[in-house]
This record gives structure tokens, sequence and C-alpha cells, in this order.
């Protein structure tokens, strides 16, 4: 693997990390922080404190006393936030699915309320150290701690509201409708109309690539992939849709050229691809759809035995699949010149929607409330198949159903 590509796979990885947004928030304080005592050493900063007396702090060890006070305030109140969120995580992947766990770190609002308690305390310990104690009290950073001071009431007002938003995180309906705003995001930034057509160029000679390692696809560098095809005038075909598990050796590429290609190109062609473990909706909003797929055969164990659970996660997946009917991932992908040089092979909806949605009804097909859901959503969803393109399907669905209840008679 080259160093390109293991940076490329890190920082993938690195961002979805829920310590990421609160370490870019911390340096944020710790620049501040250094801001503001350049301010209060300044000059200008001197004068100001000279002629307002209630800005000046004289005496060193009170300023001391305020800045460990409130530094040792705000580390419990982050030991205590970062506890309930591990509790909430606990729950979820307990209860739920550990898969859905990924679209709860990587809420966005949780960290950077955990950065600015973080960014807080990083602020008073650099202030700590900076106190001067001398007589004049000119070099005890006064406008730094009432800064200081003000940024505590407002982590204290925060926690308030944060113990509210965790409480609101916790519930099912939020994991849930949470997952599928993010697939539906995802998918309305990338996915395009069906294309059915394939490049003539898939059957010219070509050259296959195996897979560097046992993982799963991820999908691959685009921009630098769009490059060297064009560079060494080849083409290139995936042989795996994204998402799927690849053991190390087998063919996943084909390398399409009428010309001999170098060891060297076939390299860094290889390298563009992404294999690494997870599930990120971000890269592959199918993920998504398996994540509800997964919390509902969760819901409807026995262990948990939730069927309302499962019929959110129901709603949540036809919604998403409503989208779904006539869009997908571009197969065809074109460079700067207008050329389809890339083949990427996607999910089609009728391969989705039979592994998402057939082990939710092997489980839960005996309950009134999975079946009156699948009949409802399926009669909703199939009218909105203009096109008639999943008639068959639909239909043999509700047949199946129905004679299923007919045989519980």
């Amino acid at each position: 693997m080259s160093f390109s590509k293991g940076i490329r796979i890190y920082y993938n990885k690195m961002i979805e990390s829920i310590a990421f947004y609160p370490a870019l928030i911390a340096v944020g304080f710790l620049a501040l922080s250094w801001g503001m005592l350049v301010f209060d050493f300044s000059d200008y900063g001197k004068e100001i404190k000279s002629g307002l007396s209630w800005l000046s702090l004289k005496d060193a060890s009170t300023a001391r006393t305020i800045i460990s006070t409130v530094a040792g305030a705000i580390i419990s109140l982050t030991v205590f936030s970062f506890s309930m969120v591990m509790i909430v995580l606990n729950q979820a992947a307990s209860q739920m699915s550990n898969r859905v766990l990924n679209s709860m770190i990587e809420n966005r609002f949780q960290q950077v309320i955990l950065g600015i308690y973080i960014g807080t305390i990083v602020y008073a310990l650099f202030l700590l150290s900076t106190i001067r104690d001398i007589s004049s009290g000119i070099y005890v950073p006064a406008f730094s701690i009432y800064v200081l001071i003000l940024l505590t009431v407002i982590d204290i007002f925060l926690f308030i509201y944060f113990l509210d938003y965790v409480t609101q995180t916790v519930k099912y309906e939020t994991v849930i409708d949470r997952v599928r705003l993010q697939t539906f995001k995802n998918m309305e930034a990338d996915f395009k109309e069906v294309q059915s057509e394939k490049p003539a160029w898939l059957s010219s000679p070509s050259k296959i690539i195996s897979a560097q390692k046992s993982d799963y696809f991820q999908g691959f560098n685009e921009k630098r992939l769009l490059e060297l095809a064009t560079k060494h005038e080849v083409q290139v075909s995936f042989l795996i849709p994204p998402g799927q598990f690849v053991i190390k050796g087998t063919a996943c590429m084909k390398i399409h050229s009428n010309e001999i290609i170098s060891d060297d190109a076939l390299k860094e062609i290889a390298d563009c691809a992404d294999f690494y473990t997870g599930q990120p909706i971000d890269r592959n909003p199918d993920y998504g759809f398996r994540q509800l797929s997964e919390v509902a055969i969760k819901a409807l164990s026995p262990g948990i035995n939730d069927p309302g659970t499962a019929v959110l996660a129901l709603h949540a997946l036809f919604a998403l699949f409503d989208y779904r009917l006539y869009q997908q991932l571009p197969q065809l992908i074109e460079n700067s010149d207008n050329m389809v040089v890339i083949y990427l092979p996607t999910s089609d909806f009728i391969e989705l929607f039979e592994r998402c949605l057939q082990p939710i009804w092997n489980y839960g097909k005996d309950d009134g409330a999975i079946q009156a859901t699948f009949l409802d959503m399926l009669t909703q969803i199939k009218t909105q198949d203009d096109r008639h393109l999943f008639s068959v399907l639909f239909d043999e669905w509700i047949l199946k159903i129905k004679q299923h209840q007919t045989s519980l008679i």
C-alpha cells in the first residue's frame, strides 16, 4: 500500500472519530488564549486595565484560584458528559445495532459541545502558566481571566442543553431518523438516474488486478483514478460493487487497453481502490439501508421483542426505497473530455430491496403489526412506481404476505 493511500484511508477514519472535532476546537481555544494574552500584555491592554480598575486583578493568588477552580469544574463536567455519551452508545449497541454507532459518534453537535469543554480546559491551563507573581499585578492576565469566566458560564448553559439533547438522542426514533436522514442526504448528493447502458470497451483486452487485502471495498479515489486513466490511456472497470467484502487475491478490477501496461502503472491504479473495515454511510448510502434493516431485525429478536421499533425502521426503509426507485450511484464515470473511462457496478433496487426486507419478514411475519406495515408500505410504494419497473416485485410481496395471513387464520 502506497503512502498516499495510507494517508487517505487514515484521514477517512480520523474524520469519523468522536475526537476529531473536539481536537480541532481545542486547538482553536489554544490560539484564542494566546491571542488574549498578547492583548493583555500589550501596551493598549495595560492602558485599558489601568483606566478601569474593575478589570484589573492585582492579586496573582486570586487569579490562580479562579483559574484552578474553573479548570477543575470543567474537567468534572467533561468527564460526566463523556460518560453520558458512552452510556448512550452502549445502550444503542445493545438494544439496536452496533452498526448505528457511527451515525451517533459522527453527531457534530455533541462533538462541538465536548470540544468546547476541552477547549475551555486548555484555555484555563494555558492561562495558569502565564501568571506573574509581582507586586504591580500588571502581568496578571485580567482580560483573559474574565473571558474564561464568561466561557465557564456558557459551558454551564451548554451542559444543561446537552442533558436534554442526550435524553432525546437515546430514543429509538431519533437514532432511526438520523440514519434515514444521513442516508437520504448522501443519496441526494451522489445518486443519479439509473444508467442501463454499458460501455463498449468492457469487451476489449484487459489486465486483471486482484485485491491487495481482505477487507471491505469502500470505493476509490475518483480524481486520482481519472488522472491515471487519462495519462495511461486506459479504461478501468470494477468487478465488485462498493460495500462488498473481498478476500485477498480476488479479482476486483480490470484495466482495459490495447497496449501493454507497465507494472508501475498497474500499481498506481490499484492503489486508488480503498479497502478498510467499517460502514460509513457518507461513503456508501447502501450502508444506511443495511443498518436500518439490522435495527428492525434486532428489535424483533426474542431477547428484545419490540415490534414498534421494527415498524419505525420499516417506515424509514420504505421512505428511502421510494427515492431509490430510479436512482443509483453512477456506474459510468467520465473524464474531463466527457469520455467514459470508469465503470463501477452498483447494487440495483431489487437486490437491495430483497436483501434488506426479506430478513425482517422472516423474523416478524407472524406479528400482526409487521404484516400490516408491510402491506401498507408496499401498497404505497407501488403507487410511486410510475414507470412500472418493479410492479412484479411489489405484487409478489403483497401476494406472499396475504397468503401468509390466510394461512394463520
